[in-house]
């Protein structure tokens, strides 16, 4: 059922802007992995699934599905399913029917469609509401069959562009979980346009960051998160330490001091960035603290969900870290922080 998609230097500019959307852009999923589109409104993911599924021609650069190039196939026949934000079913048609529609257009006699149809409608776990219409479904079940219809078409990709989106936290949840017990059964080969970090990193094998049509950097879901190739890429997976300094020897030589690293920029100028999940607090001296560390100050601490964000004043350099609410801090108490070179890394300016 899957194919390895590969994008080679698409490009896409709409005449009645002139802006690109799209720039150049390369970009290989392997066949049964998901791949997640992360960035900002209008960066142009949701013109790149378009141009997969051909309903825009890109301007430049070649669209292959299996090793067969797509440039001249027609949407309908690329083998390529898609789920929107809304669901867009059928409002006359049964929730079984909406599933069996691409099998009888297909060419698939009714019984033989509506008994694939029940399968993927058990896969989306959903048994037992086939007979439903649309308008008594909730905005989750409406996803999991607009998911059930799409894979019904036994497509080579799937395309899901934001389907979570419109729900609430827990309903997205649910969603993920059912994405993940879809992709143990049928092994498609998905690419997932969100604007949200935790949603991409929970539901894919990897990610690729884009930014006004250009592709800043693909990999592991742990490579986005703790491997940035550029200040950007870490800023757009969250990241809110950003220090500027001069690497010499796998030293980086900064405001901080001198902090070993893992990973990151050869000689010369480098921005170490380190998540603030992996800053480590004590509130012990330096010389009990076992990691590169330096002193500073609780200039802020402000509870987020589970967590609590603190500022910590070392000298020039505000770092950010996150504590868990059983370890206590205030604003003004001395601390010292920890770096754990495997957690430091830098990138070149």
């Amino acid at each position: 059922m899957s194919a390895d998609l590969v994008l080679q230097g698409i490009d896409k500019t709409f005449a009645d802007t002139g802006a690109p959307v799209l720039r150049d852009f390369s970009l290989t999923v392997a066949a049964g992995t998901c791949t997640a589109i992360l960035g900002p409104s209008g960066s142009g993911k949701s013109t790149l699934l378009r141009v997969i599924a051909g309903l825009e021609t890109a301007d430049a650069g070649t669209v292959r599905i299996g090793g067969h190039d797509m440039v001249a196939v027609a949407a309908e026949r690329r083998r390529v399913g898609m789920v929107f934000q809304r669901s867009l079913l059928f409002p006359h048609l049964s929730v079984l029917d909406n599933i069996a529609f691409s099998g009888r257009v297909s060419g698939v006699g009714r019984a033989a469609a509506r008994a694939r149809a029940a399968d993927y409608l058990a896969m989306v776990q959903l048994d037992g509401f086939g007979n439903r219409r649309v308008h008594e479904l909730s905005g989750g079940q409406e996803q999991r069959v607009a998911i059930a219809r799409a894979l019904a078409a036994e497509p080579a990709v799937l395309l899901l562009d934001e389907p979570f989106s419109a729900l609430d936290a827990a309903l997205r949840g649910d969603m993920h979980d059912l994405l993940e017990s879809v992709r143990a059964v049928a092994s498609p080969t998905i690419v997932l346009v969100t604007h949200d970090r935790d949603e991409a990193s929970r539901v894919s094998d990897r990610i690729a960051l884009i930014e006004n049509g250009v592709l800043l950097t693909e990999g592991t879901v742990s490579e986005a998160y703790r491997r940035p190739r550029s200040l950007r890429a870490a800023q757009l997976m969250g990241g809110r330490n950003e220090v500027p300094g001069t690497v010499r020897g796998a030293v980086h030589h900064s405001a901080l001091g001198d902090v070993p690293f893992g990973s990151g920029a050869c000689e010369g100028a480098g921005i170490l960035v380190i998540r603030q999940e992996d800053v480590v607090l004590h509130r012990g001296s330096a010389a009990d603290v076992p990691a590169a560390s330096v002193p500073g100050v609780v200039e802020s601490a402000r509870v987020s969900g589970a967590r609590i964000e603190v500022g910590v004043r070392c000298g020039d350099v505000l770092l950010s870290a996150e504590i868990s609410p059983t370890q206590p801090c205030a604003v003004g108490d001395r601390v010292t922080l920890s770096l754990p070179a495997d957690a430091v890394h830098v990138v070149s300016i």
